[in-house]
Protein backbone atom coordinates (compact mmCIF):
# COMPACT_ATOMS: atom_id res chain seq x y z
CA UNK A 1 0.00 0.00 0.00
CA UNK A 2 1.35 3.43 -0.90
CA UNK A 3 0.91 6.51 1.29
CA UNK A 4 0.64 10.07 0.03
CA UNK A 5 2.71 12.48 2.06
CA UNK A 6 0.50 15.20 3.53
CA UNK A 7 2.10 18.58 4.16
CA UNK A 8 0.46 20.25 7.15
CA UNK A 9 -0.82 23.75 6.44
CA UNK A 10 0.56 26.49 8.67
CA UNK A 11 1.21 30.17 8.12
CA UNK A 12 4.57 29.67 9.86
CA UNK A 13 5.71 26.81 7.61
CA UNK A 14 7.77 29.16 5.43
CA UNK A 15 9.33 31.31 8.16
CA UNK A 16 12.56 32.67 6.74
CA UNK A 17 15.56 33.22 9.02
CA UNK A 18 18.34 35.59 8.02
CA UNK A 19 21.34 37.07 9.79
CA UNK A 20 21.87 40.81 9.44
CA UNK A 21 24.85 42.30 7.62
CA UNK A 22 28.17 42.60 9.42
CA UNK A 23 27.83 46.33 10.00
CA UNK A 24 24.59 45.70 11.93
CA UNK A 25 26.24 43.28 14.37
CA UNK A 26 27.85 44.17 17.70
CA UNK A 27 31.55 43.40 17.30
CA UNK A 28 34.58 42.97 19.57
CA UNK A 29 32.63 41.86 22.65
CA UNK A 30 34.31 39.46 25.09
CA UNK A 31 31.39 37.10 25.74
CA UNK A 32 31.48 35.34 29.12
CA UNK A 33 33.22 31.95 29.29
CA UNK A 34 31.43 30.84 32.45
CA UNK A 35 30.31 27.21 32.28
CA UNK A 36 26.68 27.84 33.15
CA UNK A 37 23.74 27.03 30.87
CA UNK A 38 22.33 30.54 30.76
CA UNK A 39 21.37 32.52 27.66
CA UNK A 40 24.09 35.15 28.52
CA UNK A 41 21.98 37.70 26.61
CA UNK A 42 18.76 39.63 27.22
CA UNK A 43 17.04 42.09 24.87
CA UNK A 44 14.05 44.44 24.87
CA UNK A 45 12.81 47.12 22.44
CA UNK A 46 15.51 49.56 23.68
CA UNK A 47 18.64 47.65 24.70
CA UNK A 48 20.65 44.48 24.27
CA UNK A 49 22.49 43.25 27.39
CA UNK A 50 25.36 40.73 27.16
CA UNK A 51 27.27 39.05 29.98
CA UNK A 52 30.99 39.56 29.36
CA UNK A 53 34.36 38.47 30.70
CA UNK A 54 35.55 40.82 33.43
CA UNK A 55 38.61 40.86 35.65
CA UNK A 56 38.07 41.29 39.36
CA UNK A 57 34.34 40.57 39.39
CA UNK A 58 31.33 40.19 37.16
CA UNK A 59 30.02 42.54 34.52
CA UNK A 60 27.62 42.84 31.64
CA UNK A 61 27.32 45.27 28.79
CA UNK A 62 24.18 47.24 27.92
CA UNK A 63 24.02 48.62 24.38
CA UNK A 64 21.28 50.66 22.71
CA UNK A 65 19.94 48.63 19.79
CA UNK A 66 21.20 51.28 17.37
CA UNK A 67 24.82 51.09 18.59
CA UNK A 68 26.06 48.50 16.12
CA UNK A 69 29.53 47.93 14.70
CA UNK A 70 32.75 47.62 16.65
CA UNK A 71 32.32 48.29 20.37
CA UNK A 72 35.23 50.18 21.92
CA UNK A 73 37.11 48.34 24.67
CA UNK A 74 36.58 51.34 26.95
CA UNK A 75 32.78 51.24 26.55
CA UNK A 76 31.19 51.48 30.04
CA UNK A 77 29.74 48.33 31.63
CA UNK A 78 27.51 47.40 34.55
CA UNK A 79 30.09 46.09 36.99
CA UNK A 80 28.86 46.00 40.58
CA UNK A 81 29.10 42.24 41.27
CA UNK A 82 32.19 40.77 42.94
CA UNK A 83 31.77 37.43 41.14
CA UNK A 84 30.92 36.41 37.56
CA UNK A 85 27.39 37.27 36.40
CA UNK A 86 25.39 34.12 35.57
CA UNK A 87 21.99 35.42 34.45
CA UNK A 88 20.31 38.69 33.42
CA UNK A 89 16.67 39.56 32.74
CA UNK A 90 14.97 42.80 31.63
CA UNK A 91 11.93 43.92 33.59
CA UNK A 92 8.84 43.39 31.36
CA UNK A 93 7.21 46.53 32.80
CA UNK A 94 10.12 48.99 32.49
CA UNK A 95 12.55 48.83 29.56
CA UNK A 96 15.27 50.59 31.56
CA UNK A 97 15.35 48.19 34.53
CA UNK A 98 17.38 44.97 34.47
CA UNK A 99 18.17 42.36 37.12
CA UNK A 100 21.38 40.34 37.35
CA UNK A 101 22.34 37.21 39.31
CA UNK A 102 25.89 36.30 40.22
CA UNK A 103 28.30 33.83 41.77
CA UNK A 104 28.67 36.33 44.63
CA UNK A 105 25.29 34.99 45.96
CA UNK A 106 23.47 38.26 45.30
CA UNK A 107 20.81 39.60 42.94
CA UNK A 108 21.10 43.23 41.84
CA UNK A 109 18.57 45.45 40.09
CA UNK A 110 19.85 48.28 37.91
CA UNK A 111 18.33 51.41 36.37
CA UNK A 112 19.86 52.06 32.93
CA UNK A 113 19.89 55.70 31.70
CA UNK A 114 17.40 56.37 28.92
CA UNK A 115 20.11 56.81 26.25
CA UNK A 116 22.46 54.12 27.55
CA UNK A 117 25.56 54.21 29.72
CA UNK A 118 28.08 57.05 29.54
CA UNK A 119 30.09 55.85 32.56
CA UNK A 120 30.55 52.49 34.33
CA UNK A 121 27.53 51.64 36.49
CA UNK A 122 28.64 50.27 39.85
CA UNK A 123 25.74 51.13 42.17
CA UNK A 124 22.54 49.09 41.76
CA UNK A 125 19.18 50.51 42.72
CA UNK A 126 18.74 47.58 45.07
CA UNK A 127 20.77 44.54 46.18
CA UNK A 128 18.84 41.42 47.16
CA UNK A 129 20.75 39.09 49.48
CA UNK A 130 19.24 35.86 50.71
CA UNK A 131 21.00 32.99 48.94
CA UNK A 132 23.91 31.13 50.52
CA UNK A 133 25.39 29.92 47.22
CA UNK A 134 25.71 31.34 43.70
CA UNK A 135 22.51 32.53 42.06
CA UNK A 136 22.06 31.23 38.52
CA UNK A 137 18.41 31.97 37.68
CA UNK A 138 16.29 35.12 37.75
CA UNK A 139 12.95 35.82 36.08
CA UNK A 140 10.46 38.65 36.53
CA UNK A 141 6.78 38.09 37.25
CA UNK A 142 4.85 38.53 33.99
CA UNK A 143 1.99 40.70 35.32
CA UNK A 144 2.77 42.02 38.83
CA UNK A 145 4.99 45.08 39.16
CA UNK A 146 8.38 44.61 40.90
CA UNK A 147 8.02 40.87 41.68
CA UNK A 148 11.19 38.88 40.92
CA UNK A 149 12.02 35.19 41.27
CA UNK A 150 15.56 33.99 41.96
CA UNK A 151 16.94 30.46 42.31
CA UNK A 152 20.40 29.53 43.54
CA UNK A 153 22.73 26.57 43.82
CA UNK A 154 21.59 26.34 47.45
CA UNK A 155 18.42 24.76 45.92
CA UNK A 156 16.35 27.65 47.28
CA UNK A 157 13.78 29.70 45.36
CA UNK A 158 13.05 33.21 46.64
CA UNK A 159 10.29 35.57 45.47
CA UNK A 160 11.25 39.22 46.04
CA UNK A 161 9.40 42.51 46.13
CA UNK A 162 11.98 44.71 44.41
CA UNK A 163 10.06 47.85 45.39
CA UNK A 164 10.60 47.21 49.08
CA UNK A 165 13.79 45.11 48.79
CA UNK A 166 12.31 42.31 50.87
CA UNK A 167 11.61 38.61 50.58
CA UNK A 168 8.00 37.70 49.92
CA UNK A 169 8.34 33.92 49.86
CA UNK A 170 11.19 31.47 50.41
CA UNK A 171 10.96 27.86 49.19
CA UNK A 172 13.71 25.68 50.65
CA UNK A 173 12.32 22.13 50.71
CA UNK A 174 10.91 21.61 47.22
CA UNK A 175 14.18 20.88 45.38
CA UNK A 176 16.74 18.31 46.59
CA UNK A 177 19.29 19.27 43.91
CA UNK A 178 20.40 22.10 41.60
CA UNK A 179 17.60 23.92 39.81
CA UNK A 180 18.18 24.22 36.05
CA UNK A 181 15.51 26.79 35.20
CA UNK A 182 12.23 28.39 36.31
CA UNK A 183 9.31 29.68 34.23
CA UNK A 184 6.14 31.57 35.25
CA UNK A 185 2.76 30.71 33.76
CA UNK A 186 0.85 33.39 31.83
CA UNK A 187 -0.77 35.12 34.81
CA UNK A 188 2.00 34.43 37.32
CA UNK A 189 -0.08 32.29 39.67
CA UNK A 190 2.30 29.31 39.29
CA UNK A 191 5.83 28.61 38.12
CA UNK A 192 7.48 25.42 36.92
CA UNK A 193 11.07 24.29 37.48
CA UNK A 194 13.40 21.63 36.13
CA UNK A 195 15.88 20.08 38.52
CA UNK A 196 19.00 17.92 38.46
CA UNK A 197 16.99 15.10 40.07
CA UNK A 198 15.24 14.83 36.62
CA UNK A 199 11.92 16.08 38.00
CA UNK A 200 9.68 18.84 36.66
CA UNK A 201 7.67 20.58 39.37
CA UNK A 202 4.76 23.00 39.18
CA UNK A 203 4.75 25.18 42.28
CA UNK A 204 2.27 27.61 43.85
CA UNK A 205 4.62 30.26 45.28
CA UNK A 206 2.08 31.91 47.57
CA UNK A 207 1.26 28.62 49.30
CA UNK A 208 4.73 27.14 48.93
CA UNK A 209 3.25 23.87 47.70
CA UNK A 210 4.02 21.58 44.77
CA UNK A 211 0.86 21.43 42.65
CA UNK A 212 2.14 18.73 40.28
CA UNK A 213 5.39 16.82 39.83
CA UNK A 214 6.75 14.57 37.10
CA UNK A 215 9.72 12.41 38.06
CA UNK A 216 12.15 11.51 35.27
CA UNK A 217 10.50 13.78 32.72
CA UNK A 218 13.58 12.97 30.64
CA UNK A 219 15.71 9.94 31.51
CA UNK A 220 19.07 11.48 30.62
CA UNK A 221 21.40 13.00 33.19
CA UNK A 222 22.19 16.16 31.28
CA UNK A 223 20.42 19.51 31.96
CA UNK A 224 16.81 19.97 30.93
CA UNK A 225 14.44 22.93 30.69
CA UNK A 226 10.73 23.42 31.37
CA UNK A 227 8.57 26.35 30.27
CA UNK A 228 4.87 27.14 30.59
CA UNK A 229 2.68 27.46 27.50
CA UNK A 230 -0.02 30.15 27.48
CA UNK A 231 -2.75 27.48 27.84
CA UNK A 232 -1.15 26.04 30.99
CA UNK A 233 0.63 23.06 29.40
CA UNK A 234 4.35 22.53 30.04
CA UNK A 235 6.98 22.18 27.31
CA UNK A 236 10.28 20.50 28.22
CA UNK A 237 13.64 19.90 26.58
CA UNK A 238 16.04 17.23 27.80
CA UNK A 239 17.91 14.03 27.02
CA UNK A 240 16.94 10.38 26.71
CA UNK A 241 18.75 7.56 28.46
CA UNK A 242 20.81 7.14 25.27
CA UNK A 243 21.73 10.88 25.37
CA UNK A 244 19.45 11.81 22.49
CA UNK A 245 17.99 15.29 22.76
CA UNK A 246 14.22 15.36 23.27
CA UNK A 247 11.25 17.74 23.27
CA UNK A 248 8.07 16.92 25.18
CA UNK A 249 4.68 18.49 25.89
CA UNK A 250 2.90 17.74 29.19
CA UNK A 251 -0.60 18.22 30.54
CA UNK A 252 -0.29 19.26 34.23
CA UNK A 253 -3.55 17.44 35.01
CA UNK A 254 -2.05 14.15 33.83
CA UNK A 255 1.73 13.87 33.98
CA UNK A 256 1.87 10.07 33.57
CA UNK A 257 2.82 10.26 29.88
CA UNK A 258 3.77 13.21 27.65
CA UNK A 259 1.14 14.44 25.18
CA UNK A 260 3.83 14.63 22.55
CA UNK A 261 7.48 13.54 22.41
CA UNK A 262 10.11 14.25 19.73
CA UNK A 263 13.67 13.00 19.53
CA UNK A 264 16.04 15.34 17.70
CA UNK A 265 19.67 14.21 17.64
CA UNK A 266 22.50 13.04 19.88
CA UNK A 267 24.39 16.31 20.38
CA UNK A 268 25.68 17.30 23.83
CA UNK A 269 24.54 20.93 24.06
CA UNK A 270 21.63 21.78 26.38
CA UNK A 271 18.54 22.91 24.47
CA UNK A 272 17.27 26.41 25.32
CA UNK A 273 13.57 26.89 24.44
CA UNK A 274 12.15 30.33 23.54
CA UNK A 275 8.37 30.62 23.40
CA UNK A 276 6.15 32.95 21.38
CA UNK A 277 2.73 32.77 23.10
CA UNK A 278 0.98 34.77 20.36
CA UNK A 279 1.91 32.34 17.58
CA UNK A 280 2.30 29.24 19.80
CA UNK A 281 5.72 28.65 18.26
CA UNK A 282 8.71 27.32 20.22
CA UNK A 283 12.23 28.08 18.99
CA UNK A 284 14.89 25.67 20.23
CA UNK A 285 18.55 26.72 20.35
CA UNK A 286 21.26 24.35 21.50
CA UNK A 287 24.34 25.60 23.32
CA UNK A 288 27.21 25.03 20.88
CA UNK A 289 24.82 24.38 17.96
CA UNK A 290 24.83 26.47 14.81
CA UNK A 291 21.09 26.15 14.16
CA UNK A 292 17.72 27.31 15.47
CA UNK A 293 14.85 24.86 15.08
CA UNK A 294 11.26 25.94 15.42
CA UNK A 295 8.08 24.04 16.18
CA UNK A 296 4.40 24.91 16.29
CA UNK A 297 2.49 23.63 19.32
CA UNK A 298 -1.20 22.91 18.63
CA UNK A 299 -4.21 21.18 20.21
CA UNK A 300 -4.15 18.38 17.63
CA UNK A 301 -2.00 15.25 17.69
CA UNK A 302 0.98 14.97 17.51
CA UNK A 303 0.84 18.43 19.19
CA UNK A 304 4.49 19.36 18.43
CA UNK A 305 4.85 20.07 14.70
CA UNK A 306 8.28 20.70 13.20
CA UNK A 307 8.32 23.83 11.03
CA UNK A 308 11.85 24.47 9.81
CA UNK A 309 15.48 25.09 10.75
CA UNK A 310 17.67 28.16 10.49
CA UNK A 311 21.27 27.10 9.95
CA UNK A 312 24.58 28.93 10.02
CA UNK A 313 28.28 28.08 10.21
CA UNK A 314 29.22 29.51 13.60
CA UNK A 315 28.14 27.85 16.90
CA UNK A 316 26.21 29.91 19.43
CA UNK A 317 27.43 30.61 22.97
CA UNK A 318 24.15 32.18 24.03
CA UNK A 319 20.97 33.70 22.66
CA UNK A 320 18.67 36.65 23.32
CA UNK A 321 14.99 36.72 22.28
CA UNK A 322 13.24 39.99 21.47
CA UNK A 323 9.73 40.57 22.93
CA UNK A 324 7.01 40.85 20.28
CA UNK A 325 6.57 44.61 20.76
CA UNK A 326 10.17 45.17 19.64
CA UNK A 327 9.72 43.60 16.18
CA UNK A 328 9.31 45.31 12.81
CA UNK A 329 5.70 44.59 11.82
CA UNK A 330 6.19 46.30 8.44
CA UNK A 331 8.59 43.53 7.41
CA UNK A 332 6.37 40.72 8.77
CA UNK A 333 9.07 39.95 11.36
CA UNK A 334 7.70 37.41 13.84
CA UNK A 335 10.87 36.79 15.89
CA UNK A 336 14.35 38.21 16.33
CA UNK A 337 17.27 36.50 18.01
CA UNK A 338 20.57 37.94 19.21
CA UNK A 339 23.12 35.18 18.72
CA UNK A 340 26.32 35.34 20.75
CA UNK A 341 29.57 34.28 19.10
CA UNK A 342 32.90 34.25 20.89
CA UNK A 343 33.56 37.92 20.05
CA UNK A 344 30.32 39.36 18.71
CA UNK A 345 26.53 39.47 18.89
CA UNK A 346 24.64 38.82 15.64
CA UNK A 347 20.93 39.66 15.24
CA UNK A 348 18.91 37.07 13.30
CA UNK A 349 15.48 38.00 11.95
CA UNK A 350 12.64 35.54 11.37
CA UNK A 351 10.08 36.74 8.82
CA UNK A 352 6.99 35.34 7.09
CA UNK A 353 7.18 36.27 3.38
CA UNK A 354 4.07 38.29 2.45
CA UNK A 355 3.51 40.40 -0.68
CA UNK A 356 0.92 42.70 0.87
CA UNK A 357 2.00 45.95 2.55
CA UNK A 358 -1.05 45.89 4.83
CA UNK A 359 -0.88 45.04 8.53
CA UNK A 360 -1.04 41.25 8.95
CA UNK A 361 -3.65 40.65 11.64
CA UNK A 362 -3.12 36.89 11.67
CA UNK A 363 0.60 37.27 12.40
CA UNK A 364 0.21 39.95 15.06
CA UNK A 365 -2.65 39.41 17.50
CA UNK A 366 -2.63 41.74 20.49
CA UNK A 367 0.44 40.99 22.59
CA UNK A 368 1.57 41.57 26.17
CA UNK A 369 2.42 45.23 26.70
CA UNK A 370 4.65 46.95 29.27
CA UNK A 371 1.77 47.91 31.57
CA UNK A 372 1.67 45.75 34.75
CA UNK A 373 -1.75 44.28 35.47
CA UNK A 374 -1.38 44.68 39.24
CA UNK A 375 0.91 45.75 42.06
CA UNK A 376 3.03 43.38 44.15
CA UNK A 377 0.75 43.80 47.17
CA UNK A 378 -2.29 42.75 45.14
CA UNK A 379 -0.51 39.62 43.94
CA UNK A 380 0.53 38.75 47.51
CA UNK A 381 -3.10 39.21 48.58
CA UNK A 382 -4.10 36.45 46.14
CA UNK A 383 -5.09 38.36 43.03
CA UNK A 384 -4.28 36.95 39.57
CA UNK A 385 -4.46 38.84 36.27
CA UNK A 386 -3.52 38.11 32.68
CA UNK A 387 -1.12 40.47 30.88
CA UNK A 388 -2.55 43.74 29.59
CA UNK A 389 -2.45 43.45 25.81
CA UNK A 390 -1.46 46.09 23.25
CA UNK A 391 -1.99 46.23 19.51
CA UNK A 392 0.98 46.26 17.13
CA UNK A 393 -1.07 47.67 14.25
CA UNK A 394 0.70 51.05 14.28
CA UNK A 395 4.01 49.58 15.37
CA UNK A 396 4.94 49.67 19.04
CA UNK A 397 6.23 53.04 20.25
CA UNK A 398 7.82 52.83 23.71
CA UNK A 399 6.79 55.44 26.25
CA UNK A 400 9.23 57.32 28.44
CA UNK A 401 10.15 55.12 31.40
CA UNK A 402 10.30 56.32 34.97
CA UNK A 403 13.15 55.74 37.39
CA UNK A 404 13.04 52.75 39.70
CA UNK A 405 13.14 53.91 43.31
CA UNK A 406 13.26 51.64 46.32
CA UNK A 407 11.73 52.56 49.65
CA UNK A 408 10.14 50.83 52.59
CA UNK A 409 6.60 51.18 51.29
CA UNK A 410 6.30 51.12 47.54
CA UNK A 411 8.03 52.04 44.33
CA UNK A 412 7.23 53.65 40.98
CA UNK A 413 4.27 55.80 42.07
CA UNK A 414 3.49 56.72 38.51
CA UNK A 415 -0.30 56.72 38.81
CA UNK A 416 -0.87 54.33 35.96
CA UNK A 417 -4.30 52.67 35.87
CA UNK A 418 -4.48 49.42 37.81
CA UNK A 419 -6.15 46.32 36.39
CA UNK A 420 -9.48 47.55 37.78
CA UNK A 421 -9.19 50.80 35.87
CA UNK A 422 -8.71 53.10 38.90
CA UNK A 423 -5.74 55.40 39.26
CA UNK A 424 -3.37 54.78 42.13
CA UNK A 425 -3.32 57.65 44.61
CA UNK A 426 -0.23 59.86 44.33
CA UNK A 427 2.13 60.20 47.25
CA UNK A 428 2.42 63.49 49.10
CA UNK A 429 5.52 64.59 47.18
CA UNK A 430 4.76 62.90 43.86
CA UNK A 431 3.71 64.92 40.89
CA UNK A 432 1.10 63.31 38.67
CA UNK A 433 2.62 62.68 35.24
CA UNK A 434 0.36 62.59 32.24
CA UNK A 435 -0.27 59.11 30.86
CA UNK A 436 -1.69 60.39 27.60
CA UNK A 437 0.33 60.47 24.40
CA UNK A 438 1.40 63.99 23.30
CA UNK A 439 -1.45 65.83 21.60
CA UNK A 440 -1.09 66.43 17.88
CA UNK A 441 -1.85 70.03 17.01
CA UNK A 442 -2.86 70.63 13.42
CA UNK A 443 -3.45 74.19 12.22
CA UNK A 444 -6.89 74.56 10.70
CA UNK A 445 -5.70 76.59 7.71
CA UNK A 446 -3.08 73.97 6.88
CA UNK A 447 -5.76 71.28 7.10
CA UNK A 448 -8.01 73.24 4.69
CA UNK A 449 -5.10 73.56 2.28
CA UNK A 450 -4.46 69.80 2.35
CA UNK A 451 -8.16 69.04 1.80
CA UNK A 452 -8.32 71.41 -1.20
CA UNK A 453 -5.23 69.80 -2.71
CA UNK A 454 -6.72 66.35 -2.17
CA UNK A 455 -9.98 67.42 -3.84
CA UNK A 456 -8.16 68.81 -6.89
CA UNK A 457 -6.10 65.63 -7.21
CA UNK A 458 -9.27 63.50 -7.14
CA UNK A 459 -10.78 65.68 -9.90
CA UNK A 460 -7.62 65.38 -12.00
CA UNK A 461 -7.61 61.58 -11.63
CA UNK A 462 -11.28 61.46 -12.71
CA UNK A 463 -10.58 63.61 -15.79
CA UNK A 464 -7.59 61.51 -16.77
CA UNK A 465 -9.69 58.36 -16.39
CA UNK A 466 -12.32 59.74 -18.72
CA UNK A 467 -9.63 60.72 -21.26
CA UNK A 468 -8.14 57.21 -21.15
CA UNK A 469 -11.58 55.69 -21.80
CA UNK A 470 -12.10 58.03 -24.81
CA UNK A 471 -8.69 57.13 -26.29
CA UNK A 472 -9.34 53.41 -25.80
CA UNK A 473 -12.64 53.74 -27.70
CA UNK A 474 -10.85 55.49 -30.62
CA UNK A 475 -8.13 52.84 -30.69
CA UNK A 476 -10.76 50.08 -30.75
CA UNK A 477 -12.55 51.70 -33.71
CA UNK A 478 -9.27 52.03 -35.68
CA UNK A 479 -8.41 48.38 -35.02
CA UNK A 480 -11.91 47.25 -36.15
CA UNK A 481 -11.77 49.44 -39.31
CA UNK A 482 -14.73 51.58 -38.20
CA UNK A 483 -12.74 54.82 -38.38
Amino acid sequence: MSFRKVVRQSKFRHVFGQAVKNDQCYDDIRVSRVTWDSTFCAVNPKFVAIIIEASGGGAFMVLPLSKTGRIDKSYPTVCGHTGPVLDIDWCPHNDEVIASASEDCSVMVWQIPENGLVAPLTEPVVTLEGHSKRVGIITWHPTARNVLLSAGCDNVVIIWNVGTAEELYRMEDQHPDIIYNASWNRNGSLFCTSCKDKSVRIIDPRRGTIVAEKEKAHEGARPMRAIFMSDGKVFTTGFSRMSERQLALWDPDNLEEPMGLLELDSSNGALLPFYDPDASVVYVCGKGDSSIRYFEVTDESPYIHFLSTYGSKEPQRGMGFMPKRGLDVNKCEIARFYKLHERKCEPITMTVPRKSDLFQDDLYPDTAGPEPAMEADEWVAGKDADPILVSLREGYVPTKQRDLKVNKKNVLHDNRPTAGGKLAAPTAHASVPSINAPAIHVESDRLDEVLKELKSLKLLVKQQGQRIEHLEEQLSKIQNGDA
